[in-house]
């Protein structure tokens, strides 16, 4: 996860203009335009926004939704209201606010964190701390808020920690290398290639932000609420289709996305649905959030020195 300086932000700010999030902006044919920028290229992570795009859910609430990937850009993007929706981790959004950014969640994906840690089945290792306390190797992006709570709360590390590097040709040719992973995605890929992975779960440790996060800009809830609701309200319909049955979705992000086929896409949108649908979704809809949840986490990042400055839970989140 990266995050951007308040400086270049505010430059950004400065040269917006009329923006997409300008509650001034125009409708085009009786729809709505707005933009979803995703934090990813098209995956199943997000299928159940091109489900509702491409089923004319959005459309049915008056919308007309673009969605275009960013990865690198979202927070800025959102900040500088170059797009009325993007897709953000809790912890960025929680430090970005910590920096006085206005970015407010509306719609949790995961309710559980798919970030993980995958080793070799054959290593026998019980749960994620025998990954921080045993010798080998482990590959993770330096810096990641999950990377230091696992090493404060597994102390002493005795496993080698080394940069990820975003493949997993290591992890294939070594017995003893375990490395970061996203569920959907590094364990599919082990498995086509004749490992036999396990993976641990982040959230297992107790450091459990949601992810998969619908944002926007605080002054544009304020002053589109009937938009942002009309949004989400179609975005939990499309991710329930797409729960119900993947296929057309997949279909679709497999023609911009050349890089994964179709059993990996069919493979990763059921290996994530428990982490989507929970009890608490079933309950209360999917998406939905919680005032302890947000509190624990800016606890938890308060500990761990990310934000000096914790916002309130409260101005984190809302349930549109």
């Amino acid at each position: 996860m990266k995050y951007v300086s308040l400086f270049l932000i505010f430059l950004m700010l400065s040269g917006c203009g009329k923006g997409p999030s300008d509650p001034s902006a125009t409708s085009t044919g009786g729809q709505t335009p707005v933009k979803l920028i995703l934090n990813w290229k098209p995956e199943p992570e997000f299928g159940g926004f091109y489900e509702a795009r491409d089923k004319g859910l959005y459309k049915n609430h008056g919308l007309n939704v673009t969605i275009e990937s960013a990865p690198e850009h979202v927070t800025q993007l959102v900040a500088a209201g170059k797009t009325q929706f993007g897709i953000m981790a809790a912890d960025e959004i929680v430090t970005a606010r910590s920096q006085g950014i206005d970015i407010v969640a509306l719609f949790a994906v995961y309710q559980t964190n798919p970030q993980g840690i995958m080793t070799h089945a054959s290593r026998g290792l019980k749960e994620i701390g025998d990954v921080l306390r045993n010798p080998g190797t482990l590959a993770v992006q330096p810096g990641l808020a999950y990377v230091n709570y696992l090493e404060k709360k597994y102390a002493p590390v005795r496993v080698q920690v080394v940069p990820y590097d975003y493949s997993i040709v290591r992890f294939m040719a070594s017995p003893d290398f375990s490395q970061q992973c996203f569920i959907t995605a590094e364990p599919l890929a082990a498995k086509k290639q004749g490992a036999d992975p396990r993976v641990f779960l982040i959230a297992d440790s107790g450091f459990n932000p949601y992810a998969g996060i619908v944002v926007t800009r605080g002054d544009y809830l304020k002053n589109n609420r009937k938009t942002v609701e009309n949004f989400i309200a179609a975005t939990r319909d499309g991710w329930q289709n797409y729960l119900d049955d993947p296929m057309a979705a997949n279909a679709t992000m497999g023609q911009l996305n050349k890089e994964m086929d179709a059993r990996t896409f069919a493979d990763a949108a059921e290996a994530q649905k428990p982490l989507i649908e929970t009890d608490e979704t079933r309950e209360h809809g999917l998406g939905t959030m919680s005032n302890e949840r947000w509190q624990t986490l800016i606890g938890q990042l308060q500990q761990l020195k990310k934000i000096s400055s914790p916002p309130p839970a409260g101005e984190c989140f809302v349930n549109p």
